[in-house]
């Protein structure tokens, strides 16, 4: 059985309902029917009932529900809510009235925060601020935590690194160039999803052009400073730097260039010390290593919501699908 194989499996066994807003996209109604076929969710599809049976004429939707925002039978509700959650920010009825009938990522995350949803996917066919913006604005960040964060599940085939080949990659969809503070934050949050999706101990490797002081530089010295914060804040968690990705996964590499660390060599975590390298690092891996490639999922908020890759597959739509299932479960 697959990494993603076991997700799902986990998905079954505690039965969520994930909203896709993008109805018009068809790779999301393909991952909506091959979910319901493999009963990792109930699926709720958002959009025009009529545009959806053609897009979809030729896929079992039969156990999806389906909500035309504009006609639902909630929305005066939900624009009350709405108007309640932003009225310091000058939110009027019409405006929010506007805003859950034109953008449906917004109406699916109101539907989680009054309980009508477990979780949200969406990011198909949108940006990362469409998908972000709304859940920020109206669920906000969890108890405890000053910003939210995204990693990628990276599933590398015939890979004796990390995890066999497992590895939780942060920040790669929303912290453009985090400070100290936030990138000792990624770390905890990153190290918790990590386990919360394998079962597994955690190693965070907090990466670097440097290792051990190699190299002398401001962006060194904020990833050293990352380091001691995290290792700070939380000390139950394996977390080292700055690392050098091959020094985090390579064990002879590692020993060679961080003697006697409990990370190096064996990283399964590795946050990365800006956007640019993140993103550019997991879409490396995905393309040059043919790995699998699951996200943003979004980590620090009240409740999950996930962005996808406007590249994305159907296939790793449904696997999203069921990790935002797992963190349901486990929210």
């Amino acid at each position: 059985m697959s990494f993603i194989d076991e997700i799902k499996a986990r998905a079954r066994k505690n039965i969520k309902t994930i909203v896709l807003p993008e109805g018009e996209d068809r790779r999301v109604l393909e991952a909506a029917a091959t979910t319901i076929k493999e009963g990792n969710a109930k699926v709720v599809i958002l959009g025009k009932e009529a545009d959806i049976k053609e897009l979809g004429k030729d896929l079992d939707l039969s156990a999806a529900t389906v909500i035309d925002p504009t006609k639902s039978d909630k929305l005066d509700a939900y624009i009350d809510k709405l108007v309640e959650l932003r009225a310091k920010k000058g939110m009027t009825p019409e405006a929010a009235r506007e805003a859950l009938t034109t953008d449906n990522t917004t109406f699916a995350v109101m539907m989680v925060k009054m309980g009508d949803a477990d979780g949200v996917v969406s990011g198909a066919c949108h940006s990362t601020a469409n998908t972000l913006r709304p859940c920020l604005q109206i669920l906000k960040t969890a108890p405890g935590v000053k910003s939210a964060s995204a990693f990628f599940l990276m599933i590398v085939p015939d890979c004796a690194y990390g995890d066999d080949g497992v590895f939780v990659f942060a920040d790669c969809g929303l912290n453009q160039n985090p400070d100290p503070e936030q990138l000792a934050e990624i770390a905890g949050l990153s190290a918790k999803s990590f386990t919360m999706l394998t079962g597994k101990e955690a190693r965070v490797a907090m990466l670097s052009h440097s290792s051990k002081g190699s190299a002398k530089h401001d962006d060194v010295t904020k990833v050293t400073d990352a380091t001691a914060l995290a290792k700070e804040a939380y000390p139950d968690i394996l977390i080292d730097g700055e690392l050098q990705l091959d020094a985090a996964i390579v064990p002879e590499v590692g020993a060679s260039k961080a003697k006697g660390s409990p990370v190096a060599g064996k990283a399964n975590v590795l946050v990365f010390p800006d956007l640019d390298a993140g993103n550019i690092g997991y879409k490396l891996v995905q393309r040059l290593a043919k790995a699998e490639a699951y996200g943003p999922v979004m980590q620090g908020i009240a409740a999950p919501v996930n962005d996808l890759s406007r590249g994305c597959f159907a296939e790793d739509i449904v696997g999203v699908i069921a990790i935002t299932a797992v963190q349901c479960a486990n929210n």
